[in-house]
């Protein structure tokens, strides 16, 4: 059964009132994939009454007032992709599609989403019940930011949205604790995960530079990101806050990781796999085709490039899901009537850290001066692929499976440092589980930008594919490589671009039109870089493009639209 998002379903279950409204700006697709079916799962799960609106009309009442008002909060997210990403390409055109909203067209989703619904609750609800802002729009903008759209550093969405509360990373222990202390008349700032704003800021608490500081002073801001950044780990982390003009942002430690148990029963909940009735009436979602028969096997990603919102969000700690329970769920899909035998994608962030983990990490926490796979993949990492290779395994065996595809991207370097299980890895990746052609992502073949982006250098790309290419040969297939570009990072000029589309042809034999061009995220190294024109590592100066047309040259180089002169 859906949670409830009409009136009518309301008064089949017999619920005159609701305890939390959970409102987000995807259409309501009832799985595991979605960070507002999660929650809205989680809650129910332990006895609250949760109802989501999934995109409401923000010109008029009838959206956001169908379900009334909730006994304990408002639960608000942007949806699966910060709205403002997901409306404007890296060159702020406007998007014209959105595989989240019914009939693909990018006409639901407002601009700071976030901020929208939460003035779009106040209008209609005074004095109500308290706002709860999450979801990955709100983990990325929970203090002072750099905004790519505005170009300019913006406050914490917290004090933009007049939320009471911001939930960050992945919150499944956050808004239970919530939710419990609001029921229970609690003081609800104490709760791990959470911010908060207070007209004090807390003792034993580190303060970040102020929002006034950052605004006009690069190093001040590099600092204030470095600290941030550094505590972010649950078993090393200290509380931080900010001013914000003559009041402050608090952000309480992160919430502890879920263990494996944890985990397997929030991917075990009674998702219907499917979109909500009453927004499928509305046209066919893109992303069912993607999500619904797909399956995570893990949380987090100690990849930590520099561009990539992840390690802001789901963490660099990788905590994974049992066997068991993964196998449970690809049986499951069997019973699925529209399940034709084909598991899209098996895997996480990262596809291929499914299992393993640095021990030292799990029991002390991240290191602060040093990365799990840059410049090198760690010593201390130890990478095993052999759970991943069973599991692969079993998961061909049931019945009713006829094909299971990686297709979420994996660490070819990773693979290559596992010296017992790397190689089976690889070949059984090659031989059972890529649809034709494999993705990877060297991102660039420049030394400089490279080591900007965090990312390891090409010996291991070149290795890889020859490994590829032996294995398909091997067992009589025709099967490709293909690989994702970005240009115009911070570092990157139309030299480095022609530099990079010398090293293709000579090494590929091919130039990829998968070439993007770099957004700056909030809350990532990349975006640092770009803002203040320093690399933030070393203080040297480096070079920006910031030139929209000069942006698409770049990709031009690439994609074969620009000939070289």
């Amino acid at each position: 059964m859906f949670l409830p998002t009409t009136p009518d379903e309301l008064k089949k279950l017999g619920w005159d009132k609701l305890d939390a409204i959970l409102i987000t700006g995807d259409t309501y697709i009832d799985s595991s994939y979605i960070g507002v079916a999660v929650i809205g799962r989680v809650l129910s799960d332990v006895g609250y009454r949760v109802g989501i609106i999934a995109q409401p009309d923000i010109n008029s009442e009838a959206d956001i007032t169908r379900l009334g008002e909730p006994k304990l909060f408002w639960g608000i997210t942007a949806g699966c992709v910060d709205s403002m990403v997901a409306n404007y390409t890296a060159t702020r055109k406007r998007r014209k599609s959105d595989d989240f909203t019914p009939g693909a067209i990018n006409n639901r989703r407002p601009d700071r989403a976030s901020i929208v619904y939460s003035n779009l609750v106040r209008r209609y609800f005074k004095n109500t019940k308290p706002i709860a802002l999450g979801g990955i729009e709100a983990s990325l903008r929970r203090i002072a930011h750099y905004d790519y759209w505005s170009n300019k550093i913006r406050k914490s969405t917290l004090f933009d949205a007049k939320a009471d509360y911001l939930i960050y990373g992945m919150g499944e222990n956050a808004v239970l604790q919530l939710a419990e202390a609001l029921s229970k008349g609690y003081d609800a700032t104490s709760v791990r995960g959470l911010c908060y704003i207070s007209k004090e800021p807390p003792s034993g608490y580190i303060e970040l530079p102020s929002f006034n500081e950052v605004q006009n002073n690069s190093n001040a801001f590099i600092e204030m990101f470095r600290t941030f950044d550094n505590n972010t780990d649950p078993l090393t982390t200290k509380g931080l806050y900010q001013q914000h003009d003559a009041r402050y942002l608090i952000q309480n430690p992160p919430a502890e990781h879920l263990t494996t148990e944890n985990l397997d029963h929030v991917y075990e909940l009674d998702y219907e796999d499917d979109v909500h009735p009453y927004c499928k009436s509305e046209g066919e979602v893109r992303a069912l085709d993607t999500i619904q028969f797909s399956i995570t096997t893990h949380r987090g990603c100690y990849g930590e490039c520099n561009f990539c919102a992840i390690s802001s969000h789901q963490g660099t700690t990788v905590i994974s899901r049992s066997e068991r329970s993964i196998l449970a769920e690809a049986r499951r899909f069997t019973h699925h009537p529209a399940f034709k035998g084909i598991i899209r994608d098996i895997g996480g962030p990262t596809a291929n850290m499914y299992g393993f983990e640095c021990g030292q990490k799990l029991k002390e926490g991240c290191c602060e001066k040093k990365r799990c796979l840059f410049p090198v993949v760690c010593k201390q990492l130890k990478p095993d692929h052999h759970r991943q290779v069973e599991l692969l395994r079993k998961l061909r065996s049931i019945e009713g499976v006829r094909k299971v595809f990686v297709a979420s991207g994996i660490r070819h370097d990773l693979a290559l440092a596992d010296e017992k299980s790397g190689y089976i890895y690889i070949k059984e990746l090659v031989s059972h589980h890529v649809s034709g052609q494999m993705k990877l992502a060297p991102e660039h073949s420049d030394d400089k930008v490279l080591a900007r982006m965090g990312k390891p250098g090409l010996e291991s790309l070149l290795r890889f594919r020859k490994l590829f290419n032996e294995i398909s040969r091997s067992i009589g297939k025709k099967q490709f490589l293909t690989y994702y570009i970005i240009a115009a990072h911070p570092g990157c000029s139309e030299k480095e671009m022609l530099g990079l589309r010398d090293f293709l042809t000579a090494n590929l034999k091919l130039l990829p039109e998968q070439v993007q061009v770099f957004t700056p995220l909030p809350s990532t190294w990349s975006a640092v870089m770009y803002h203040t024109g320093l690399d933030p590592f070393t203080g040297e100066p480096i070079f920006v493009e910031k030139d929209n047309f000069r942006k698409e040259k770049q990709k031009q180089i690439i994609t074969g639209k620009n000939k070289r002169s």
